[in-house]
C-alpha cells in the first residue's frame, strides 16, 4: 500500500473546477427563467421542461461516460465531455423552438462527462476514510457552479438576452474543458482491465446492484432530489414574480446562499468520516430538510416576512447532503467500478431533477406556491423512510485501500 500523495489535493481541486464549470449551465438555466419569459411565449410547465433538458441529456448520457472513464480515464472524459458540451450551448443560443430543447439536451448528455471522471478522481486518489471530505468538496462544485450561474446569468440576459448568456457559458465550458485536458492526472492504477470491463449498456447489471443498500441510496437521493429542484429551479422566479425582488437583488442573494451549501456539503462530509457512518448524517439531514420545507411553506401561506430568509436556507439545506450520499455509494463498490456506480447514483438523480421542474411548473400555476412547497417538504420525509434500519455498507469500497 503506498502512502497518499499529496498530488491527489490539486487533482481533487481540478476535477472539482471542471465540475463547476459544466454545473453552470447542467444546474444554472433555470435563471434564465425571467429571461426566457420575455423572449418566449412558453409557458411556465414549458419552460421548466427547457431547463429540465440538460439533466435528461445527463439521464440518457452518463451511465456510458461512467463506463468509458472507468475504461480510458478522467483526463479523456473530462476535457471530451466539457468541449462537446460548449458546441452544443453555442449552437442553442443560435437556435429556437424544437431545436433548441434538442440542442440543451445533448448539451447535458456532453457535459454529464465531468461528472463521471470526478467522482473517479475522489475513489481513484482518495481512501476511504477520507472520502467524505473529498466528496463533499468535489459536490461543492453543484453550489458554486448554480452559485457563479445566479450571479452572472441574470445579468449578461439583461444584457443581450438569452443568447448572450448561453454564448458566454459555452466559453466557459470549452475553456474548463481545455484547461481539464492539460491539467488532470489519471489516478494511478484504476482502470478496469479489459477483461473485466462489462460495456455501458449492461452497466446497470453490475453486482452491486444486487444489493439492497446502494439501490435504497439511490432512491433516498432522488426523493432528496426532488425537494432540491423545486426549491433550486424556481427560487429566482419565485423571489421576482410572488416576492417582488428585484433580479439584481434575488440573484446575488441566492449566490450567497449557494456559497454557504458549497461550505455545508464539505462539513456534512466531514462529518459522515469522523462518525464513521454515512447513512446516519443522510437520515439527519433529510429530516432537516423537510422541516425547513414545512416552515417555508407556512410562512408563504401565511405572506410571513420570513419567507425569503427560509427560502434561502432552504437552498442550503436541500444540497447539503450530496457529497455524503456518494461516498456512501463509493464505500459499497471496487474502485474499477466508481464510474459506473456514481454515475448511476446521478443518473438516478436526474431522473428526478429532469421531472420536477415541469411537474412544479404545473402545480404551481395552479396552487400556488405554498402548496407546492407543502408538497416538496414529503420528499424529504419520504428519504429518511427509505432509509430506515438500512446498515452501514462493508462493501469493497470501504475495505479498499490505495494502491
Amino acid at each position: 500500500m503506498l502512502a497518499p500523495s499529496p498530488r491527489r489535493w490539486v487533482m481533487l481541486g481540478v476535477g472539482t473546477a471542471a465540475q463547476t464549470a459544466g454545473t453552470s449551465y447542467l444546474y444554472g438555466l433555470p435563471f434564465l427563467l425571467p429571461a426566457l419569459r420575455r423572449a418566449t411565449d412558453l409557458a411556465l410547465w414549458e419552460l421548466g421542461l427547457l431547463v429540465a433538458c440538460p439533466s435528461l441529456g445527463m439521464v440518457l448520457a452518463l451511465i456510458g461516460w461512467g463506463a468509458l472513464a472507468d475504461r480510458r480515464g478522467e483526463r479523456l472524459v473530462a476535457g471530451l465531455g466539457l468541449t462537446l458540451g460548449a458546441a452544443f450551448l453555442a449552437g442553442a443560443a443560435l437556435s429556437h423552438g424544437p431545436a433548441l430543447f434538442v440542442l440543451l439536451t445533448l448539451a447535458g448528455a456532453a457535459g454529464s462527462a465531468v461528472y463521471a471522471a470526478s467522482a473517479r478522481v475522489v475513489t481513484g486518489w482518495f481512501a476511504p476514510g477520507e472520502r467524505g471530505v473529498a466528496m463533499g468538496i468535489r459536490q461543492t462544485s453543484q453550489p458554486l457552479g448554480v452559485a457563479l450561474a445566479s450571479a452572472v446569468l441574470p445579468v449578461l440576459a439583461q444584457a443581450g438576452g438569452p443568447r448572450l448568456a448561453l454564448l458566454a457559458t459555452a466559453g466557459v465550458s470549452a475553456l474548463a474543458g481545455v484547461v481539464t485536458a492539460l491539467l488532470l492526472v489519471d489516478a494511478p492504477g484504476r482502470r478496469t482491465p479489459r477483461r473485466v470491463l462489462a460495456p455501458a449498456a449492461v452497466a446497470l447489471t453490475g453486482w452491486w446492484h444486487r444489493s439492497p443498500t446502494v439501490w435504497r441510496i439511490h432512491g433516498a437521493s432522488a426523493l432528496l432530489v426532488v425537494a432540491q429542484f423545486v426549491v433550486g429551479a424556481f427560487a429566482l422566479d419565485f423571489l421576482i414574480t410572488a416576492r417582488g425582488w428585484a433580479a439584481g437583488t434575488a440573484g446575488p442573494a441566492i449566490a450567497g446562499a449557494q456559497l454557504v451549501a458549497a461550505a455545508a456539503r464539505v462539513l456534512a462530509g466531514r462529518w459522515s468520516d469522523r462518525s464513521g457512518s454515512r447513512l446516519r448524517p443522510l437520515r439527519v439531514i433529510a429530516l432537516g430538510t423537510a422541516g425547513v420545507l414545512g416552515a417555508l411553506a407556512a410562512a408563504e401561506a401565511g405572506d410571513a416576512p420570513v419567507v425569503a430568509p427560509l427560502l434561502l436556507v432552504a437552498l442550503v439545506a436541500t444540497v447539503s447532503w450530496h457529497g455524503v450520499a456518494y461516498a456512501a455509494v463509493a464505500d459499497a463498490v471496487p474502485v474499477s467500478w466508481a464510474g459506473r456506480a456514481t454515475s448511476t447514483q446521478t443518473v438516478v438523480q436526474n431522473v428526478a431533477a429532469t421531472a420536477t421542474p415541469p411537474l412544479f411548473g404545473l402545480a404551481v400555476t395552479a396552487l400556488g406556491y405554498a402548496p407546492g412547497f407543502t408538497v416538496a417538504a414529503l420528499f424529504p420525509l419520504a428519504a429518511v423512510a427509505v432509509l430506515a434500519r438500512l446498515r452501514e455498507s462493508s462493501g469493497p469500497g470501504r475495505a479498499a485501500s490505495r494502491t
